[in-house]
């Protein structure tokens, strides 16, 4: 079985890392991960880790959760995606009728990551005030804040863009 430094390696030569340094992986080398389970994440030797960051904070309720795995797998089977432009499907259907219920909101707009979520939030408010007939260029944001790695993510948190 391929260890860590094999994985290591494949990795250094292949892909580009979000927000880190290149240069920094010649010496501090990735870790590989093999499998996960709850909190814990695994390498190729057996090692766990917590993940504390629960994977950019999207795995809320661990990894492998046996009721998450039952529903994804059921999803699967019958359809694994379908693009919203011009298409649509009752399970996007029936989650944002049960967003809306609980937030007040009278429509969803989905995207995949949260990123993308602060562009269309940023777009939305924009087009907004062009509505209504004003010209906004400004955003309120926190001050050093992390809102994603976009260009306009990046615009109203701390980062250099």
């Amino acid at each position: 079985m391929p260890s860590n430094a094999h994985w290591h390696a494949l990795d250094f030569k292949h892909i580009w890392h979000p927000c880190s340094q290149m240069h920094d992986y010649e010496t501090l080398p990735l870790l590989p991960i093999k499998s996960a389970k709850g909190v814990h994440l695994y390498d190729f030797e057996g090692k766990g880790y917590i993940d504390a960051i629960s994977s950019w904070w999207v795995n809320l309720f661990g990894h492998n959760h046996p009721y998450i795995n039952a529903k994804l797998k059921e999803q699967i089977e019958q359809l694994e995606h379908v693009l919203l432009a011009g298409l649509t499907h009752p399970q996007a259907i029936n989650l944002a009728a049960r967003l809306c219920a609980l937030s007040g909101f009278e429509k969803c707009f989905f995207a995949d990551n949260g990123s993308a979520c602060v562009e269309v939030a940023l777009k939305m408010s924009h087009h907004s005030h062009l509505l209504n007939g004003k010209q906004k260029n400004k955003f309120l944001s926190l001050e050093n804040g992390y809102h994603g790695e976009t260009l306009g993510a990046l615009s109203v948190g701390g980062g250099v863009v």
